[in-house]
């Protein structure tokens, strides 16, 4: 028997799906067109090929994603969004239209002091 998740507030769901450092970013790439594997590393130099690799998984397993393997040699792996997906494209924007106007904000109050450390 499934239990069902309840939730307290319609920004929980939101946050489940997206939240993460990686989450994110990988949707917003794949809003633009469809990326292999190596293209996403490329375009996101800081992940790690694992982080990468367990946030597409649970990205596709969420419905978001989908992923299209290619019988072929060399392998060939393709990454897109799901209707689904596209879906989350307004509020996607709308977090980024948000970050790049307090990107400097968030930056200094982030930052280290190194006469205090």
């Amino acid at each position: 028997m499934d239990i069902r998740i309840e939730y307290d507030h319609p920004i929980e769901v939101t946050l489940e799906v997206v939240c993460g450092k990686w989450k994110g970013v990988i949707l917003c790439r794949l809003l633009r067109k469809t990326l292999r594997f190596g293209e996403l590393r490329k375009q996101i130099p800081k992940i790690s090929q694992k982080m990468l690799a367990q946030q597409l998984r649970e990205l596709e397993d969420d419905g978001l994603v989908k992923r299209v393997s290619y019988n072929q040699i060399p392998p060939k792996v393709e990454y897109s969004l799901t209707s689904y997906g596209e879906d989350l494209e307004p509020a996607l924007s709308m977090l980024s239209k948000w970050g790049e106007n307090h990107v400097e904000v968030v930056a200094d109050s982030k930052s280290i002091d190194p006469v205090k450390e």
